[in-house]
């Protein structure tokens, strides 16, 4: 039924795999658009690599940067993370201190990350450390003002795994974590890159509302939301910022 209601409502599914509201393509599009061949990429927060299964092979081609740049570069404080495919070298966070060497980055790639961080400001710190004077950081993350992380706040971190488990088919435990969401307003978000000397381009975005196909009058509902509401209350956020010096 859940891909009949996709269909529902976004017929293109039916000739290309996917929406044209989809986030992942949507933000891994402009990440590609970015990316030069002679980067070193770093994937923030880079786990296991669980999108390997996606069956939309346009999609996985655009989230894939190993092989489009010099190196990719995975941190993770999980060491199960050294499994992912996707990355040249992994290495495991330890400390506060990232094992990155200072201004050694050209992209920083931090995606569905920051509203697990209790600290945004050392985060975003450390973000600017790693980074090269003119190099970039992308960021995707859910808008603490969109319905999704609305109703997420009114469950208790403990119960999240076993809320998504019946409402994501296939989401595995082991891929859920705390949610802090302390930078996930587009101007707290701005705001913080701005102090941490990137010069950035914060906006909403509106996606598919995946979280929503277990019930069709629901999915409806958030497809039509996400097509009429403002960018400050859409579900998604995404941050392109530069390093100014």
């Amino acid at each position: 039924m859940k891909r009949f209601t996709k269909e529902l409502f976004y017929p293109e599914v039916r000739v290309g795999g996917f929406a044209h509201v989809d986030g992942t393509i949507a933000f891994y599009l402009q990440v590609n658009a970015l990316l030069e061949p002679t980067n070193t990429v770093l994937d923030v927060g880079c786990g296991r690599g669980e999108y390997a299964d996606d069956p939309v092979e346009t999609r996985l081609k655009l989230r894939v940067l190993r092989g489009k740049c010099t190196r990719v570069l995975g941190i993770d404080p999980d060491p199960a993370s050294q499994a992912n495919p996707y990355v040249d070298e992994f290495r495991c966070i330890t400390s506060p201190r990232w094992p990155v060497g200072d201004h050694s980055i050209d992209l920083c790639l931090v995606d569905n990350v920051i509203e697990h961080v209790a600290e945004p400001e050392p985060f975003l710190a450390e973000c600017r450390r790693v980074t090269r004077a003119g190099g970039l950081v992308c960021i995707r993350t859910p808008n603490a003002l969109g319905y999704a992380t609305l109703a997420s706040r009114l469950i208790p971190n403990r119960a999240h795994a076993a809320v998504l488990r019946r409402v994501q088919v296939g989401r595995h435990p082991v891929d859920v974590f705390t949610t802090h969401y302390r930078c996930n307003t587009s101007w707290r978000l701005r705001r913080t890159l701005e102090r941490h000397g990137f010069l950035p381009c914060v906006y909403g975005f509106g996606p598919e509302p995946a979280y929503l196909d277990f019930s069709r009058l629901a999915y409806g509902l958030g497809a039509t939301w996400s097509a009429i509401a403002p960018r400050s209350l859409q579900s998604t956020l995404f941050a392109f910022a530069r390093r100014t010096s």
